[in-house]
């Protein structure tokens, strides 16, 4: 804030009458003598009114249309506060990296390091957090360091985790990202088996322009056992889009409610694709009851190679439950 402070009051006085004082204000009255319980709310006021002066200094210098020549000594004078401005930017944001790492030094992120051989070191530090449980360090990383390279290697940490990942913290940092729609938060919450994200998800599942999503939600539905999605799901066995349904029956087949018995089985009759068909196929024998194998393995004589091969082990099973122990 001081680097603009110093800007705006350098090129108000370069351009001498040309900004009007009131307008180039930078400290509201409000926030001279504020409480400390008022101190978000002032930082904010304060970088409001920064916004403001600057406005009216750019709109002052181009109400003077200056001239190269006869104001040449106003355009050097408002260079100079420009790059001085450029500077004291750039010099606040080196102290911002260093206070995020001074800031995860203090937290004992580092701690965990020896030997190591990866760089970045808040990369090889992610690496061994991972190997020795420590949810907490991960989640430290993911909101100190704003880089796509680590926010992508903590978030594939936690994938990689798995249900070891899943804490309250953990929780609440992927259901925050899966209410906006991020499809790698939802896939972590499948690996995780949280069954918290069902409500969230089960709203994305008639999503249609959004194939993509779609197939996240479903895994993930399967993934977490989604008795309530069931309904839903086997409604999208007769979707438009091919490329979704086989999503939509392996889903079913995961959560393994026998509510989705008549479904597939209408899904493997009827469908035109044999990728679906095979996928519902799948998903009775997942359900595993007599009724759910007996529809698959009536089509052992199936033309399709991957539709039979379903029924043969369906057949195999229901041979394997009739032969005496």
């Amino acid at each position: 804030m001081t680097a603009v402070t110093e800007f705006v009051d350098a090129a108000a006085e370069a351009v001498d009458d040309g900004v009007v004082a009131d307008a180039i204000e930078t400290t509201p009255e409000d926030a001279v003598d504020a409480p400390d319980n008022a101190a978000d709310a002032a930082g904010e006021d304060r970088i409001a009114a920064l916004v403001d002066a600057l406005d009216a200094v750019a709109a002052g210098i181009d109400g003077l249309s200056l001239d190269p020549d006869d104001d040449a000594e106003t355009i050097a004078a408002l260079l100079e506060a420009t790059d001085a401005l450029n500077a004291g930017l750039d010099d606040a944001e080196e102290w911002d990296d260093l206070e995020t790492h001074e800031q995860l030094r203090a937290q004992g992120y580092y701690d965990v390091l020896g030997h190591y051989k990866d760089f970045p070191v808040e990369w090889a530090a992610l690496k061994e957090h991972e190997s020795r449980g420590n949810v907490d360090m991960i989640l430290l990383a993911l909101d100190a360091l704003q880089s796509d390279f680590m926010e992508r290697h903590c978030l594939e940490a936690l994938e990689r985790m798995g249900k070891r990942g899943k804490t309250e913290a953990s929780l609440e940092e992927l259901l925050g990202r899966a209410g906006k729609r991020d499809q790698f938060a939802i896939r972590i919450l499948g690996t995780m088996a949280a069954t918290e994200a069902a409500e969230t998800l089960i709203e994305y599942v008639d999503e249609d322009s959004n194939p993509q999503l779609q197939k996240a939600t479903f895994k993930t539905l399967g993934e977490i056992g989604a008795a309530d999605a069931v309904g839903p799901l086997a409604e999208k066995l007769t979707m438009e889009n091919d490329q979704v349904r086989p999503y939509a029956a392996r889903a079913l087949g995961l959560i393994g409610d026998t509510r989705a018995i008549e479904p597939l089985a209408n899904a493997l009759e009827e469908d035109d694709d044999d990728d679906v068909r095979a996928a519902a196929g799948w998903a009775l024998r997942q359900i595993g009851t007599r009724e759910a194998l007996e529809a698959v393995a009536e089509y052992a004589d199936e033309r399709s190679f991957v539709v039979q091969t379903e029924a043969e082990k369906a057949q195999a099973a229901l041979d394997a439950a009739a032969t005496p122990a």
